[in-house]
This record gives C-alpha cells, structure tokens and sequence, in this order.
C-alpha cells in the first residue's frame, strides 16, 4: 500500500493537510481576539480578506479541507469495511476527484469578487 503508491500519498497529504487546518485555527484564533480592540480595529482587519491574495490562501484551506475530510471516510472505510483495503486506491482518486470538483465549485465563488464579475447579493 505505501513505498511510492497510492496509499504513501494519501497519507502525506492527509497530514499536510491536517497540519495546514491546524495553523488557519491558529490565526483564526488571532482574528476573532482582534475583536476585543473594538469594532472599527476589527472590521479594518476584516477588510484583509478581501484581498486577492488572502482569497487565494483561502482557496488552499478549502482544499485541504476537503480532502482531508474526505480521505478521512476513505481511511475508516480501510479501517472498519473488511474490503477496504483492497479497494484502498479507487477510493483515493475518488477522494481526489471529489476534492477537485468541490474546489472548482467553491473556489467560483471565492474568486468571483476578484475579476470584478460578482452580482451584489453574491459580493462579501
């Protein structure tokens, strides 16, 4: 299952991905005490994430969120389907293509603000 294959892959990334969840907690635990500065510091650091840049890091954290949640049920059907680990690598480029079409899905909307085509009720 390792050595190169499939299954060493997914479980780099299973935690590369775990471990890129971990540092947006952190800075999301930074942004909310921002809050006790009071309304006008806060909503000034809001406006940070409307910047390009921030909207494309925000992009990655959707993909790793994705694919860590969903090679998460790969890894329990491994562990608790008797059969699991013989259908360990379909399952992961499943997990891969879910991912990839979950990003692209979400990632429309993320990035639709930054080439100016975002319908009102759609902008944040």
């Amino acid at each position: 299952m390792y050595r190169g294959q499939s299954g060493m892959w997914a479980w780099l990334l299973h935690r590369v991905t775990g471990v890129a969840i971990l540092l947006f907690l952190l800075v999301h635990i930074v942004d909310i005490t921002i809050l006790g500065f009071g309304p006008t510091v806060y909503n000034n650091a809001l406006l940070v994430f409307s910047l390009p840049f921030v909207r494309v890091v925000s992009l990655g954290l959707i993909a790793a969120v994705l694919y860590h949640s969903f090679n998460g049920v790969r890894i329990t059907l491994i562990d608790f389907w008797p059969k699991g680990a013989k259908y360990q690598q379909p399952m992961w480029i499943g997990v891969l293509l879910l991912t990839i079409v979950g990003f692209l899905a979400m990632g429309y909307y993320i990035m639709l603000p930054v080439f100016q085509g975002c319908p009102n009720h759609l902008c944040g």
